[in-house]
């Protein structure tokens, strides 16, 4: 059929075209050079983006298309759409071969004398103009790609003898119920409605294996007129009425004609009011707001517009994407972002508390794996950067700003545990003894081995100005000390600090290198919660720190396997330093804690760590347990309020991110539970005992010197009596040889250089002794003498001093008194 439709077209045009002016030897060479086939692309099909829910099984999010289309195969249709669209459309669609000659020669006939242009398209010739279309669609010029639609779509009898040739190579190829299933898929059914699928599950909310005879007919008769007989506008009920004419007046009568239906079905069917059923498909990440998972699948979409596996640029991989038909298998726990959304709704309000304009963030990340499993705000998404809607916003607080996220928020003491870190992996151990008083650090003293120290002085205040003295290196964790962790980091090297926060995965979230300045140990680059979170989950999981990943895996249209980013692990520390770290951090949420408002003390081991930034602008508390590690984000999107001055609902604005923690981790880990944290050895929990040296003599800065190299924190004792030269060391409290914990301050004593022996008086008379004390500078008075009862004593003759020859004494305080017999 197909051969012989091809002779007859060719000898059909020539008198058509006649009739038109048109060249005839030209456009029958036309004809006969066109290509014989064309090969239907893949289909674009709508991408989705899915959680795990409650039961492991798939939970939709989010779609993203172009085209809102489902593809499904010959027995996912019912007979009721093909016989209506056969009948309607090509009733001899199973006899000809591919070109209806009949119907295409009356209809250039009537082209010919000024008709309304080439008609009588078959289903296969309509397949082949769709095939076309959708081929413009992968056209990436748009001056090219609006000419290949014009070519496309335009009314003329080239493009009518190119359809017919086209479809007739078509048939060729493929059978007819291939040549009709594809029609079915390809076909639009008005706005962005593609394939009777998708179109029966929008217009009716069923699948295009269930639907009705009207349903069947209703949808069959937008297939010529899409958007003019579509059914979804109810400020336009004028479509409603014409869908439903053209369905009772042309396709249920064709059906009927054609024996497809019987009369009790047609009369049944006419009888049916078109009632559209309009069920809109998840378009958009904004559809997932009534889960509080909108920011997450932003996240995942900027995952898939970063990662070159898609494409070339940003928008080359989103077009892939929405095209595609790709499944998106996240890491999403439905049930543990059930449970943030509902802690952050319960404690954050959405919109601005007078000047304070509020924001927060929970992000968790799972030990071990870096799979990310819940991520909300206090904000709803919108896509739109413009909106006004105070509980609205288009930036993710949770990620980086090459991630939809902001360029980050300072992350004040939730840092500190990277210089604890380093503290271990040097050697020190938690019990050793640091100032945690206020101090002015010489900046020059500071190590970096990377940028080189600076000069000058830095001075931090402690949180509520603490003046807590000599401390451990864990009591200074749990009360989040500023000038301990600065007494460390003195001891350390700056570069090495930083270095060992960037293999815990810290970055900026602006993407800058990570500031490695004295302030810095503080906490005052500006990162992510997401990043926080993840580096946390590194520690819980005994050093071994994986990358954050939203996706467990990706199928493409026909359900293949497809690359995509996973996580990579590394350990940043020691086991045994994460283990040690992990006591100073439960020593955080433990009770006395600066984060012990959070913990939920449900039995599950838990680290952590507050973040404070100066004025209490942006307030943090970071914990996890062996199996969740999750940050809350607590501040000003814009200003800077004071959180600790400031109340929401009757609550210290300081104290949202303990209750939204509190609550959160409660609920998961009923789910996900926790174990003890590893022990780490004592060489890393108790401060080793050290000799004290012996310094006398020396000057202070050599005294200074061995001190410190003994391991020792150098302290100025100020000047003492001694008999050593002026201005050198006199000895050190405790003395010489005794021992204490390493670290722990040492006072160095400088000498003034007045101390002298008392002189030797023994035997000598007594105006002789008292001259002997007088020359030797001491005080002398007669009525201080000490008398001694002794038989055989000459009261004439000193028998010694108080105090004793040889003693040490200041001749400007000390007196000096004769001891003198007296007889019984």
């Amino acid at each position: 059929m197909s051969a012989i439709a091809g002779v007859l077209v060719t000898a059909m045009v020539a008198p058509a075209l006649a009739v038109t002016g048109i060249a005839t030897n030209n456009s029958i060479g036309m004809f006969e050079n066109l290509p014989e086939y064309i090969k239907p692309d893949v289909l674009s099909q709508r991408s989705e983006i899915y959680a795990k829910g409650a039961d492991g099984n798939p939970v939709l999010l989010a779609a993203a298309f172009d085209q809102n289309r489902l593809e499904v195969g010959w027995d996912q249709i019912s007979p009721f759409v093909k016989d209506a669209v056969v009948s309607v459309e090509d009733p001899r669609f199973y006899s000809h071969g591919g070109v209806d000659i009949i119907s295409s020669a009356r209809a250039a006939a009537q082209n010919a004398i000024g008709g309304d242009g080439p008609g009588a398209s078959t289903i296969s010739m309509q397949y082949v103009r769709n095939i076309l279309i959708q081929k413009t669609q992968e056209i990436t010029d748009e001056a090219k790609r609006d000419k290949a639609f014009e070519d496309a779509t335009k009314t003329s009898v080239d493009r009518k003898l190119k359809e017919m040739k086209l479809a007739i190579g078509l048939e060729k190829e493929y059978s007819k119920d291939q040549i009709l299933l594809g029609y079915l898929n390809i076909s639009n059914f008005g706005g962005t409605v593609y394939g009777i699928e998708a179109a029966a599950q929008y217009y009716y909310g069923v699948s295009a294996a269930n639907v009705s005879v009207a349903q069947a007919a209703s949808l069959v008769a937008m297939v010529n007129e899409p958007n003019g007989l579509r059914i979804d506008q109810p400020d336009q009920p004028e479509k409603i009425t014409e869908n439903q004419a053209r369905r009772d007046v042309n396709i249920l009568p064709a059906m009927l004609r054609e024996h497809k239906i019987t009369q009790a079905q047609f009369d049944e069917a006419v009888a049916t009011p078109v009632t559209p059923n309009i069920m809109q498909p998840s378009t958009g990440c904004q559809t997932a707001n009534a889960t509080g998972s909108a920011f997450f699948c932003d996240y995942v979409s900027y995952v898939i517009k970063n990662d070159p596996t898609f494409g070339d640029t940003e928008e080359a991989r989103w077009e892939k994407f929405k095209t595609g038909g790709y499944r998106i298998y996240t890491t999403l726990d439905v049930d543990l972002q059930s449970q943030a959304w509902e802690a952050m709704k319960a404690n954050v309000p959405d919109t601005d508390q007078g000047a304070f304009k509020i924001g927060s963030s929970v992000v968790t990340v799972q030990p071990g794996t870096g799979r990310v499993l819940a991520m909300v705000q206090n904000k709803d998404y919108n896509a739109d950067p413009e909106t006004t809607q105070p509980n609205q916003t288009s930036i993710n607080f949770s990620t980086d700003y090459a991630y939809g996220g902001s360029s980050g928020f300072q992350q004040g003491s939730t840092y500190k545990v990277f210089t604890l870190a380093e503290w271990l992996k040097q050697g020190h151990a938690l019990g050793e003894i640091v100032n945690g008083n206020r101090q002015t650090f010489n900046l020059s003293t500071f190590r970096n081995h990377c940028e080189g120290a600076s000069g000058g002085s830095y001075t931090a205040n402690n949180d509520s100005n603490q003046t807590p003295g000599n401390m451990t290196v864990t009591a200074a964790t749990a009360a989040s000390v500023n000038n301990a962790f600065l007494a460390m980091a003195q001891k350390l090297d700056m570069c090495d600090i930083t270095q060992t926060a960037e293999a815990f995965g810290m970055h900026r979230a602006d993407g800058q290198p990570m500031m490695q300045n004295v302030a810095g140990v503080l906490g005052t680059n500006e990162v992510s919660p997401l990043t926080v979170a993840a580096s946390y989950a590194g520690i819980a999981a005994g050093g071994n720190f994986c990358t954050p990943v939203a996706i467990d895996r990706i199928t493409d249209a026909a359900g293949n396997e497809q690359p995509h980013p996973t996580t990579v692990c590394k350990q940043a520390v020691d086991p045994n330093v994460a283990a040690a770290m992990a006591v100073a951090m439960q020593a955080v949420t433990a009770g006395g804690g600066t984060g012990s408002g959070g913990n939920p003390f449900d039995g599950h081991a838990l680290i952590g760590k507050t973040g404070t930034t100066d004025g209490e602008v942006q307030l943090w508390f970071a914990g996890a347990t062996t199996k969740l590690a999750t940050a809350v984000w607590t501040g000003n999107i814009e200003g800077k309020t004071s959180l600790r001055n400031t109340s929401v609902n009757g609550t210290g604005a300081s104290n949202l991110r303990f209750s939204v923690f509190k609550q959160y981790m409660t609920q998961a880990n009923q789910k996900y539970g926790g174990d003890d944290f590893p022990k780490p050895t004592s060489s890393l929990l108790n401060a080793p005992q050290v000799t004290i040296p012996d310094v006398r003599g020396k000057s202070i800065t050599e005294a200074k010197s061995i001190v410190e190299a003994a391991g020792f924190t150098f302290l100025d004792g100020g000047a003492i009596d001694s008999d050593v030269p002026a201005g050198l060391a006199a000895g050190t409290d405790p003395g010489a040889g005794n021992s204490a914990p390493k670290g722990s301050q040492l006072s160095v004593l400088t000498s003034n250089g007045q101390l002298k022996p008392v002189p030797d008086v023994s035997g000598m008379e007594l105006g002789a002794a008292a001259q002997a004390i007088q020359a030797a500078g001491f005080k002398f008075s007669p009525a201080t003498q000490v008398q001694q009862t002794d038989a055989n004593c000459n009261n004439k003759v000193a028998l010694g001093s108080t105090p004793a020859a040889g003693s040490l004494a200041n001749p400007a305080t000390a007196s000096v008194a004769l001891i003198i017999c007296k007889k019984p």
